[in-house]
């Protein structure tokens, strides 16, 4: 049973924080009750908040409601002298630069745990493919700017024959039902219950940001963001319970659009007002979710990563309509995200995954390699060195711009057309060979993932930078 905002209101809740606390907790744990049910303990919380902050459920809203919350000033943090062991995988193919910001993060006062993924590269702040747990803080900058950025793949009910009967219709459809780059979206009207999210309406922030949601919605970024139609192999007894074999399959790479990026910049902004730390350690400044401003970040996280995960519902669902193809299965993941996770010895903590894989034992993921190469369809073992996590693609070998002075649009080309690949769009940048040897990655992350299939992809499209 949810309850709308307008109910809040009468009840006597206005305060947006409260509310979307209440949204929550309703959401999860109150699906059986009445309204009436719901609205009677809400007004008696209101009324006697104390009484509520030993209960399992209510505990969070009581304590937001409680007379005695007093406003915090800045902290200032000091780094840990030294930081935590933490487990490398692949250690002798990522570069320096990426274990030395992995080792900034791990003498962070909040961090208990963190893992280095094989394939690694520098980034900002918290490097691609680290993982980070902290203690009920999350770091904006550490989920990074694109949030919920992800991995869907959709089996279809036709075999890999498909891809040469209907090249033509197939490229016309990614032309027609994708948009990629930072202007607006499909041109098409798109729709999605996610546009009709309470959470729209709770912050001042995130009601600005509902008409570009409106507009991007179904579409794709820039970067290494791809739509591609290939070929899966599965292989006997796999995580998609489907027969053993080959099937015509879409991956899609994208996060949150405009969405999301606002929210990491504003949240990241106001951390570094709240939590000061050393200059080196800017990037790291975090948001205590026992805060306002931390409650308020999670909530447009997770809702910037329905979002993401909504643009690709409607990708693939707008491509299987074009064609006239049935799905037969689905898995998708994030791999820029933050959740409240059981670590070592039954700890709770805050898990960040820059450009990692969730590897739970038994999720099933995506690895994806280069438009020219296989990707992988995993199931993870769920190893607790790694926070229960796996790389999320090949990894960068070199930079975007040193990819561009090194490669020609000819090379490229002649590239693809050795792997038998189409390419509509992209660029030099995203040449297959500015990405680390994806077979080598996976090799390096066996006791992480067991693959259950291989893609390789055969029309691919990408923005044109």
């Amino acid at each position: 049973m949810g309850i709308r905002l307008k109910d809040l209101s009468k009840i006597g809740y206005r305060d947006n924080v409260a509310r979307s606390l209440v949204v929550d907790i309703v959401n999860k744990h109150c699906k059986h009750a009445t309204k009436e049910q719901i609205e009677m303990t809400l007004s008696d919380i209101l009324e006697h908040p104390e009484s509520y902050k030993n209960n399992e459920i209510w505990n969070k809203l009581a304590e937001r409601l409680s007379p005695t919350i007093i406003a915090k000033e800045f902290t200032a943090y000091d780094l840990l002298d030294e930081p935590l062991m933490y487990k490398t995988y692949g250690g002798k193919f990522i570069e320096t630069l990426a274990k030395q910001q992995m080792n900034l993060a791990m003498r962070l006062p909040v961090t208990v745990a963190g893992a280095l993924m094989p394939d690694a590269h520098a980034g900002y702040g918290l490097p691609i493919g680290g993982v980070l747990a902290t203690d009920n803080v999350v770091i904006p900058y550490a989920v990074g700017v694109d949030i919920g950025c992800r991995m869907s793949l959709t089996v279809f009910d036709a075999g890999v024959d498909f891809l040469k009967r209907y090249s033509y219709q197939m490229k016309e459809a990614l032309k027609d039902f994708t948009h990629f780059g930072m202007d607006g979206g499909l041109g098409l009207e798109q729709e999605h219950e996610v546009l009709d999210r309470e959470e729209f309406r709770l912050t001042p922030l995130l009601r600005d940001l509902h008409g570009k949601a409106v507009r991007q919605l179904g579409s794709s970024g820039g970067g290494n963001h791809f739509v591609e139609f290939g070929e899966i192999t599965l292989q006997e007894n796999n995580v998609l319970n489907l027969p053993e074999g080959s099937y015509l399959a879409l991956l899609s790479h994208s996060g949150s659009r405009g969405l999301g990026a606002a929210i990491a910049k504003h949240y990241s902004l106001l951390a570094r007002e709240v939590c000061r730390l050393p200059r080196e350690a800017q990037h790291f400044a975090w948001l205590d979710l026992d805060s306002e401003a931390g409650q308020e970040y999670w909530m447009s996280m997770n809702l910037a990563g329905d979002y993401a995960r909504a643009c690709h519902e409607r990708i693939h669902l707008n491509l299987a309509k074009a064609l006239g193809l049935k799905p037969l299965a689905n898995v998708n993941n994030h791999h820029n995200f933050a959740w409240k996770e059981e670590i070592a010895q039954g700890r709770m903590a805050i898990v960040h995954r820059k450009g990692a894989t969730p590897a739970q034992e038994g999720q099933p993921g995506l690895i994806p390699g280069s438009m020219a190469t296989a990707g992988y369809l995993v199931c993870g073992k769920g190893v607790e060195d790694a926070l229960n996590s796996a790389s999320h693609g090949a990894g960068r070998a070199m930079s975007r711009q040193k990819a561009k002075d090194s490669f020609t649009q000819s090379a490229l080309k002649k590239m693809l057309s050795q792997a038998g690949v189409t390419l509509i769009g992209g660029s030099v940048e995203e040449m297959p060979l500015a990405y680390k040897d994806i077979d080598r990655v996976m090799h390096t992350q066996e006791t992480l993932v067991e693959v259950q299939g291989r893609f390789m992809p055969r029309i691919v499209r990408m923005n044109k930078e």
